[in-house]
């Protein structure tokens, strides 16, 4: 499937190649090497690569901007490998992040999955699970708490449906990783931690998601 891709890298060299790299896998690219740009151009692409060492804005700025305004799906790829910008990165919105140099392969395929979520993100409408005085209605995709709306991420959401799809149930966590990232083997076990942590806080609602030791995880009370 031919995806419509925003690269966003000032470094023309990079940008040049990765470009004709994915031309020639039948992906239109755009070029944007400024983060102002990004803002303008995200709404007309299928998939973000975003660079955060950018010449005018920090790249997880233009992340947060992005992701206050679109679900557009969105591809760290960067020389920071730190854990606090992968952390910060995944917490903003991110749906993967990758360190430089990245594989064209495994790239190819995290594009593959990313995209593929994005698209069968459907669910029967009217399809609510209410467990105390959490509502989590997986066809709109919105969860209130105590009746007020909270804000989760893409990747918050889509953990939250997986386990709210079977309530009360032990969901493994190869299982979950699985479900949300389309194959384990390319999830990055840290990501889930990030993303359950800043789930958990969001919710408030303790005891609600628990962990089962060398499991996995279980959305309800006992």
């Amino acid at each position: 499937m031919a995806v419509r891709v925003l690269l966003v890298e000032d470094d023309a060299g990079v940008a040049g190649a990765l470009a004709e790299s994915l031309h020639a896998r039948g992906h239109p690219v755009t070029l944007a090497g400024r983060g102002a740009d990004a803002l303008h151009r995200h709404r007309d692409a299928d998939l973000v690569l975003l660079d955060l060492g950018l010449p005018d804005l920090d790249g997880l700025d233009v992340l947060r901007k992005i992701r206050a305004v679109s679900p557009v799906p969105v591809i760290v790829l960067t020389a920071r490998g730190d854990e606090r910008s992968v952390v910060r990165g995944l917490r903003l919105g991110a749906d993967d992040y990758l360190t430089k140099p990245v594989r064209l392969a495994e790239l190819l395929a995290r594009m593959d999955a990313v995209v593929r979520r994005a698209v069968a993100r459907t669910a029967p409408a009217g399809d609510v699970v209410r467990i105390d005085d959490v509502e989590i209605d997986l066809g709109a995709r919105r969860v209130r708490v105590a009746g007020r709306d909270v804000g989760l991420t893409t990747k918050e959401f889509e953990i939250l449906a997986v386990l709210a799809a079977r309530p009360g149930t032990a969901v493994s966590r190869q299982q979950l990783m699985d479900e949300v990232w389309g194959d384990a083997y390319l999830a990055v076990s840290r990501s889930l931690d990030v993303h359950l942590t800043q789930l958990r806080a969001k919710l408030d609602r303790p005891g609600l998601l628990t962990t089962i030791r060398g499991f996995g995880y279980r959305l309800g009370r006992d």
